[in-house]
């Protein structure tokens, strides 16, 4: 306690010298903290922020307030790591805002952003940002040849991505499939750039010849088979994470009749209008009813809970991953969803609120600087009403938003 103390003003002299001016410093008192870690909840916890990161996070008789700091009472509230969305979508950095306002502090957008995006990534280390991070994976790689893959991902690896992005799948037979040897000079290529490839797919045979081939991240569940041995060991010796993306099968039935959160108005307070007002239309409702793709992936949706649960238990790391973004996966909202389905498919509220925090930090390898709120790392978290550990829907409970130690404006 004494050294932390210490700790503490020496950091507060080193920003007071530097530019003359002492830099902002926020203190947030009387919460119940959900650090990321496996440590557990502390009761009457004290969080000590500075220029946009954590300089102490603990117990109130542990942590040392400096003087001057702003004070921000959170008493009976519970804090949580800002959520991580593995495979989102961002179209336009005003998305960015949206994720935010649901408690989704970063998203790895999986494909297709425009400049604007990429000018977002690289504007958010600072501490005044005040909407999520982003991740960028830019135009996703649709080769026809080995020789055409290397030449795309030269020219991806070019705009500088956070990961290079493929798909391997043929929409339940309506479309081609990348073949082995194109996704092959993908990952080689995109490895040989230092660049990590994450794999859009369905079936258990193309999971187990991507695996072989050197994917490093398994960017939707497999729905078409159980996971088998083969499988699972091949995704845990390699350390290779799963996305299971659950709410996107979700997405592709549920409008065949108003859904129920059509309702609530934490839904409504940030959802896209015009997509409410196109999914209640009465046609709209009944081609998805007649869609036969749609009640396959009924199937599918069940296939993958089964699939996440073994997966857990097996031990294979799992990432939180939507898919949001495209009409009707709507941004922030469908991220809280997607808990709740995985705690249904049968993990606990623990293993959900980590596969969306830390383990998802890790998965994405932004763990250096999110996922825990740990000193160090950027406070980026939610203030909710109650414990997500106690029932996962509380997540939905939001008070606040805060990045960087910064209120999001909701």
């Amino acid at each position: 306690m004494i050294i932390l103390r210490v700790v503490l003003l020496l950091l507060l002299v080193i920003c007071r010298n530097a530019g003359g001016q002492s830099a902002p410093i926020r203190a947030f008192t009387g919460l119940t903290l959900i650090d990321g870690t496996d440590r557990g909840s502390v009761v009457n916890a004290t969080i000590v922020v500075r220029d946009g990161r954590i300089v102490a996070a603990g117990p109130a008789t542990a942590v040392a307030i400096p003087p001057g700091a702003e004070r921000i009472a959170l008493d009976g509230k519970v804090v949580i790591p800002g959520l991580i969305n593995a495979h989102g979508h961002v179209n336009d950095p005003r998305d960015l805002g949206t994720y935010a306002a649901y408690g989704v502090t970063t998203v790895f957008s999986l494909g297709g952003e425009p400049p604007s995006v990429f000018a977002a990534r690289d504007a958010q280390g600072t501490p005044a940002l005040d909407r999520a991070r982003v991740f960028v994976a830019g135009p996703v790689i649709t080769a026809r040849t080995p020789a055409e893959a290397r030449a795309q991902v030269a020219s991806v690896a070019a705009q500088k991505p956070d990961i290079i992005k493929i798909r391997v799948d043929d929409n339940l037979g309506t479309v081609e499939k990348m073949s082995p040897e194109i996704y092959a000079a993908v990952i080689d290529e995109a490895h040989k750039r230092g660049l990590r490839v994450a794999s859009h797919l369905f079936y258990l045979a193309d999971a187990k010849s991507l695996l072989v081939a050197g994917t490093d991240f398994v960017a939707h569940s497999i729905r078409d088979a159980d996971v088998d041995a083969d499988v699972i060991a091949a995704l845990k010796s390699r350390g290779v994470c799963v996305c299971p993306t659950l709410m996107r099968e979700v997405s592709t039935f549920v409008y065949e009749s108003t859904p129920a959160f059509f309702a609530d108005r934490l839904f409504l307070s940030h959802a896209n209008p015009e997509w409410v007002a196109m999914f209640k239309e009465p046609a709209r409702q009944q081609s998805i009813r007649n869609s036969a793709s749609a009640q396959r992936y009924k199937i599918a949706l069940e296939q993958a809970s089964r699939n996440v649960k073994r997966l857990a238990d097996a031990g294979v790391p799992i990432a939180m991953g939507t898919d949001t973004g495209p009409t009707g996966r709507f941004q922030g909202y469908f991220e809280l969803m997607e808990l709740e389905l995985m705690v249904k498919a049968g993990l606990t509220p623990g293993q959900a609120l980590a596969s969306a925090t830390r383990d998802a930090a890790r998965c994405m390898k932004l763990d250096r600087d999110l996922g825990t709120l740990e000193p160090g790392k950027w406070a980026d978290f939610v203030v909710l009403d109650a414990d997500p550990l106690a029932d996962i829907s509380n997540v939905k409970r939001i008070a606040s938003v805060w990045i960087a130690g910064n209120k999001v404006a909701r």
